[in-house]
C-alpha cells in the first residue's frame, strides 16, 4: 500500500518486508500500540532496527488499523440504525471473524478525521430516519401545505397566526390602528369601524386606497380582501374611511351614468334602451357591450397627450389607429382589465399637464411608485369620466358588484347588531309624555305624539321670540343657541372655501341631493348651501331677514323663513322648494 509522504523504495526494502511479517506474527493482544511503534520510539533498546524500516512499518501498521477500525465501527453500528433489529450482513460477519485481535477497535488508537465525519453523518441520517413520526400537538401553527405530524429531524414550518395590523385614516388626518384577520373584506372592515365609532350605518361607508405620491385614489369593492390590497401598497400609501354615496348609484339610475352616445349597443338598437336591459347587458357575461368615445391619452414616458378614439370591452381597453374604425387590424391594446384597477387623479391637471380637469388612471397591480407605467387618461366632462370608470368596474367584476349592492338589503331582515344604527340605551327608552295634567302620562297614540311635538316646537319659538323682545342676557338661552346650534350638525363644515366644498362632494360621490352647509366668505352673516344635482355642484346663499323684530333665515328672499339652519335643512329634506332637488345625502366627516 502506497503511503503519502513515504518514498517508494521503502515498500521494496527486504528488511521492511521481513520485519513486517514478523511483527504481525508476534503481536500481543494486550498491546495498545504496535511493536513497530514501540521499537521506533525506543531508541535505547538493543534490538533497535534501522530508521527507514521502523518508519515504514509504523505507517503500514497504522493504515491497517484504520481500515479495520472503519470496518468494525460500520458493522457494529448498522444494527442500531435499523429500528433496534440485530441485522448483520454475512460479508461483514465473516470479515469480523477473520480479523486479528489486534485490529479490533481500541480507544487509544488514532482515527482518520474524514472517516469520523463520515461516520457521524451516516449515523445522524440513520437515526433520524429510524425514529417514528411525532404527532404535532399544535397543527394550527403549521402551514397548510405541511403535514399535521412533525417530520423527524425537522421543525414545523409555522406561518403567522392570521392577524394583521391595518392603520385607517379619517378625513381630518387622524389615524386608528386595528387588528383584522387575513380574510376580512372591505365591507366587513367598514361595518367594524361604523360599530366602533357609533356611526349611522346607511350602507354608504367605503374604504379608500390612497396613494399620495402618485396622486391617485379609489374605493375598494366590498368583496376585496383588505390584506391582499395592502400588499400592493407602498409605505406612503394608506387607507381612508369616508362615505361614498355613488358606489352603487348606477344600479338605481343607470341612464345617468351611461349616455346613449357612449354605449355601442344603444346605438345599434336605434332607440331608447330600458334601464333594466342596459344593466342586464353589462352583467351578462355572454353579452358583448362596448363603451366608445374620444379620450385624451398620455404617451408613456412623455408629457404630451393625444386624442384617440377608444373602445372599452371585457377583454381590455383599445384605441383605433384609423379614425373610429373597429376592425381588429386597427385596434391596439391600451390596458388590461384583469391585472389593473381604475383610479381617480386628485392632484389636478397641472401636475400631468392634462388638457381637462377630468383625469383618471389605469394602474397595474404590480406598479408601486413608477409613474411611467401608469396609463393616464382624460375625458371631456365629468359624465363621460364617470361612464368610463363605472364601465371599467362592471367589466372587471360583473355580477359581483350586483351581489354587493343587494347584500345590505338582504341583511336588513337578519338580526345583527350591524344592520341598524347604533343607539344608546337612553335614546331607545325615549317616549312621548304629556305633562298638562297633575300627573304625567305616556302618549301611546303616534298621531297624538306627533301633534304634541309640533305644539312644543311652536311654543318654543314663541318663547324665543318673546325673549328676543325683552332681551336675553343668558348665553344659554334658546335665542342664543339658535345661532350656534347648527355647528354641532354633521352637514355643517364652518369656514371652508368653495374649492374645498367641491372636493368634499366629489370625494363622497356626485349624486343627486348630496349637500353641505358652510359659512359665507363674502357675507359674514350669511351661509351657503352647496348642492349636487346631475353631477353638477351648485351654491345657494342663505341670507338673514328681519320680521317683527325677529331675525330669520331664508333661501328664497324671504318667501320661506326659518328660525335656524336645522329647521331649514329639515324643510328642504321634505320639500324641494326653489332647489333643483331635495336634500338627501349630507356630506359628513367622521373622526376615528
Amino acid at each position: 500500500m502506497a503511503v503519502a509522504g513515504c518514498p517508494d523504495y521503502f515498500l521494496h526494502h527486504p528488511n521492511y518486508q521481513q520485519d513486517n511479517v514478523e511483527r504481525a506474527a508476534n503481536h500481543r493482544q494486550a498491546d495498545l500500540i504496535g511493536p513497530s511503534f514501540q521499537q521506533s520510539t525506543n531508541r535505547n533498546s538493543p534490538s533497535h532496527q534501522e530508521d527507514d524500516v521502523d518508519l515504514e512499518a509504523l505507517v503500514n501498521d497504522m493504515n491497517s488499523s484504520f481500515e479495520s477500525l472503519y470496518t468494525s465501527v460500520q458493522t457494529e453500528s448498522t444494527p442500531l440504525l435499523l429500528n433496534g433489529q440485530p441485522h448483520r450482513p454475512a460479508a461483514c460477519h465473516t470479515h469480523a471473524q477473520a480479523t486479528s485481535p489486534h485490529q479490533r477497535l481500541q480507544r487509544s488508537q488514532p482515527m482518520h478525521i474524514l472517516a469520523v465525519r463520515r461516520l457521524q453523518e451516516e449515523e445522524q441520517q440513520y437515526r433520524t430516519s429510524s425514529l417514528p413520526a411525532i404527532p404535532n400537538p399544535f397543527p394550527e401553527l403549521c402551514s397548510p401545505a405541511s403535514s399535521p405530524t412533525l417530520s423527524s429531524g425537522s421543525l414545523p414550518q409555522c406561518q403567522p397566526s392570521g392577524k394583521y395590523i391595518i392603520k385607517i385614516f379619517s378625513e381630518d388626518g387622524m389615524g386608528k390602528v386595528v387588528e383584522i384577520p387575513a380574510d376580512m373584506t372591505a365591507r366587513d372592515l367598514c361595518q367594524f369601524l361604523v360599530y366602533k365609532n357609533h356611526c349611522v350605518d346607511d350602507n354608504s361607508w367605503a374604504l379608500v386606497e390612497h396613494h399620495p405620491a402618485l396622486g391617485l385614489e379609489r374605493c375598494l369593492e366590498d368583496h376585496e380582501l383588505v390584506v391582499q390590497v395592502q400588499t400592493s401598497m407602498t409605505s406612503e400609501s394608506k387607507f381612508l374611511f369616508r362615505k361614498n354615496y355613488a358606489k352603487y348609484e348606477f344600479f338605481k339610475n343607470p341612464l345617468n351614468f351611461f349616455p346613449e352616445q357612449m354605449v355601442a349597443w344603444c346605438q345599434e338598437a336605434n332607440g331608447t334602451i330600458p334601464p333594466s336591459q342596459l344593466l342586464q347587458n353589462f352583467l351578462n357575461s355572454s353579452s358583448c357591450p362596448e363603451i366608445q368615445g374620444y379620450l385624451y391619452v398620455k404617451e408613456m414616458g412623455r408629457k404630451s397627450w393625444k386624442k384617440l378614439y377608444v373602445f372599452l370591452r371585457r377583454s381590455g381597453l383599445y384605441f383605433s389607429t384609423k379614425g373610429t374604425s373597429k376592425e381588429p387590424r386597427h385596434l391596439q391594446l391600451l390596458a388590461d382589465l384583469d391585472d389593473s384597477n381604475v383610479f381617480t387623479v386628485i392632484t389636478g391637471r397641472k401636475l400631468h399637464n392634462a388638457p381637462t380637469d377630468f383625469e383618471f388612471c389605469i394602474k397595474p397591480n404590480k406598479v408601486r411608485n413608477e409613474v411611467k407605467e401608469l396609463r393616464m387618461l382624460c375625458a371631456e366632462d365629468e359624465q363621460s369620466r364617470t361612464c368610463w370608470m363605472t364601465a371599467f368596474r362592471l367589466f372587471k367584476y360583473g355580477i359581483l358588484l350586483y351581489q354587493n349592492y343587494k347584500i345590505p338589503q338582504q341583511r336588513k331582515t337578519l338580526l345583527s347588531h350591524f344592520s341598524a344604527p347604533v343607539r344608546s340605551v337612553s335614546e331607545n327608552s325615549l317616549v312621548a309624555m304629556d305633562f298638562s295634567g297633575r300627573i304625567g302620562r305616556v302618549i301611546d297614540n303616534p298621531v297624538e305624539a306627533q301633534s304634541a311635538a309640533m305644539e312644543e316646537g311652536h311654543a318654543w319659538r314663541k318663547r324665543s321670540q318673546r325673549m328676543n323682545i325683552l332681551g336675553s342676557p343668558s348665553p344659554l338661552h334658546p335665542s342664543s343657541l339658535s345661532g350656534v346650534i347648527h355647528r354641532t350638525q354633521l352637514w355643517f363644515h364652518g369656514r371652508i372655501s368653495r374649492e374645498e366644498s367641491h372636493k368634499m362632494i366629489h370625494q363622497q360621490g356626485r349624486v343627486d341631493g348630496m349637500f353641505l352647509l358652510r359659512d359665507s366668505q363674502s357675507n359674514p352673516k350669511a351661509f351657503v348651501l352647496t348642492l349636487c344635482h346631475h353631477q353638477k355642484i351648485k351654491h345657494f346663499q342663505i341670507l338673514p331677514c328681519e320680521e317683527d323684530g325677529q331675525m330669520f333665515l331664508s333661501l328664497d328672499d324671504g318667501a320661506t323663513k326659518f328660525t335656524d339652519l336645522i329647521q331649514l335643512v329639515e324643510f328642504y329634506t321634505l320639500n324641494r322648494g326653489v332647489l333643483p332637488c331635495k336634500l338627501k345625502h349630507p356630506c359628513t366627516t367622521v373622526a376615528l
